[in-house]
């Protein structure tokens, strides 16, 4: 039986925060940075625990309720979202955390702990696959909150601008979900700093010369350029595996207050090993606004419009979240 290797793979370039303010700080890059230890400098770092996200209320007491995630969105068909309370499904996510750290294998993940501590800088390496295959990936997952909008005072958790300077427009997504969750495959249009709070996730990255086989799909989505590439499911994808194994990817582990760059138009997918706590800050400058931005809201009014891709996109099927 042959096993599937897939794309090859190498390390991200990695610094420490400390070594990057000795360089002067963070400068503009077209390939991925991964900055251990940036976010253990903002309070988000003390202040933000599953348990303590559980405890917001709004103004008048009641309890937070939003629309969860029901599946993968990247790929596939869209699934209606579930409008759930936030608080108990928190704390589920409190002790399955617990329960996960304390029987750790060094065996589990696309690139485990056994396999990524040897690792050296250039070297290439194939991913464990077969990890996808060992559960359900994307149970339901409080993907894209908007909680800063909903508790503006928790915008000053995450010194953002510490680490990227200059003017520009930003905008900011949490995500807080089990283990086994995945992000489908795609690219995203503005640069992005993915910042992790807590948990452990792994962040495949392709550069934009792989683009030629990453099989772009025609489902819509506002801000990114989607996949048909599944990694879940690879072994029922024969066309799109064979691509997709002939790419060259980088890999990075993202660990509690690492800080990840990833850059406009970099393919990149990823599968959390423990109930995280992420920050996605996604930016343009003013030319990116006039360029990138008014492009992508061309093709918005066009889609709302029935007049681009209406029917086969990620978001008309997220109007109204069905309760449970």
């Amino acid at each position: 039986m042959n096993i599937y290797e897939g794309p090859t793979f190498q390390l991200v370039d990695t610094i420490t925060i400390e070594e990057l303010e000795k360089q002067g700080g963070f400068k503009p890059r077209t390939r991925p940075l991964l900055v251990k230890g940036a976010v253990k400098r903002w309070p988000v770092w003390e202040k933000w625990t599953f348990n303590q996200i559980a405890d917001l209320k709004h103004k008048d007491g009641s309890e937070v309720v939003t629309s969860f995630q029901n599946g993968l969105v990247e790929q596939g068909v869209t699934k209606e979202p579930l409008m759930l309370p936030v608080a108990p499904y928190l704390r589920e996510l409190e002790d399955e955390a617990a329960k996960i750290r304390a029987n750790w294998s060094e065996n589990t993940g696309l690139c485990p702990d056994r396999v990524w501590k040897g690792l050296r800088r250039g070297e290439k390496f194939h991913l464990n696959w077969a990890h996808l295959q060992s559960f359900t990936p994307n149970k339901v997952y409080l993907a894209q909150w908007d909680i800063l909008k909903e508790f503006p005072e928790l915008k000053k958790d995450f010194a953002i601008r510490s680490l990227w300077k200059g003017w520009r427009w930003t905008w900011e997504y949490v995500f807080m979900g089990p283990a086994n969750t995945v992000t489908g495959l795609h690219y995203d249009f503005p640069n992005n700093w993915f910042c992790q709070v807590k948990g452990v996730k792994e962040f495949l990255l392709f550069p934009p010369e792989n683009a030629e086989n990453m099989c772009q799909s025609r489902k819509y989505d506002w801000g990114a350029t989607l996949s048909d590439i599944n990694i879940s499911k690879l072994n029922q994808q024969p066309r799109e595996s064979a691509m997709f194994a002939k790419t060259n990817g980088l890999y990075a582990r993202c660990e509690p207050g690492d800080a990840l760059f990833v850059p406009k138009q970099t393919w990149h997918c990823v599968v959390a090993l423990e109930p995280s706590i992420s920050l996605a800050v996604f930016g343009l400058t003013l030319p990116e606004v006039i360029i990138g931005g008014g492009a992508s809201e061309v093709r918005n009014l066009l889609h709302r419009m029935r007049l681009y891709r209406w029917g086969n996109c990620t978001c008309h099927k997220m109007k109204g979240a069905l309760p449970v």
